[in-house]
């Protein structure tokens, strides 16, 4: 893929990254817009660090786009040998764990629902993911930002939408 667009958070990442990131999109069919989709949510996954070694002090989660331990171990790995790997090569597991779900992933919702909750993606805005009650709310809970006790794909993916747009300001974007 020849890029023509501006990369989000590409100023932050090294060139090689984002020539891996460009080639993970080709090689799952995708366009240069899931490129910065996927830039912001490793954004957002990594606390802008784009580190391959953060990891969610509350969970499992390391990584790119927070790999929990069960997921690893199905791509034959473990959450320590990823945050070992250098960011460039973890993506060559963000898109091996993409690429069940690509040919489905038509917007920055349904990219970052691939991360957080698969059964999303496709799925409508108001979708709701979790309902009070449940423990996957729970966890979640402060993605509610109406507090009506229901958690949607919009307000789940809302503060990825954020961080596409700071991807963008001086200082962030490449070129």
């Amino acid at each position: 893929m020849t890029p023509t667009k501006p990369l989000p958070w590409g100023a932050r990442v090294s060139p090689e990254f984002r020539a891996r990131v460009y080639r993970l999109c080709e090689g799952l069919g995708w366009s240069e817009d899931h490129a910065a989709w996927l830039m912001a949510c490793m954004a957002f996954e990594t606390g802008r660090t784009f580190s391959p070694s953060v990891r969610n002090p509350s969970s499992s989660a390391t990584g790119l786009i927070q790999f929990m331990s069960a997921t690893a171990r199905g791509m034959d790995t473990t959450t320590a040998t990823l945050a070992r790997m250098s960011a460039v090569e973890q993506l060559g597991y963000v898109e091996r764990y993409f690429r069940p779900h690509a040919a489905r992933i038509r917007s920055l919702e349904d990219l970052y629902m691939a991360i957080l909750w698969p059964r999303g993606i496709g799925q409508i805005l108001e979708y709701v993911l979790w309902k009070t009650g449940t423990r996957q709310y729970l966890v979640n809970r402060g993605l509610d930002a109406n507090r009506d006790g229901r958690i949607t794909k919009r307000e789940a993916a809302a503060k990825v939408r954020v961080m596409l747009a700071e991807g963008y300001a001086p200082g962030n974007v490449w070129p």
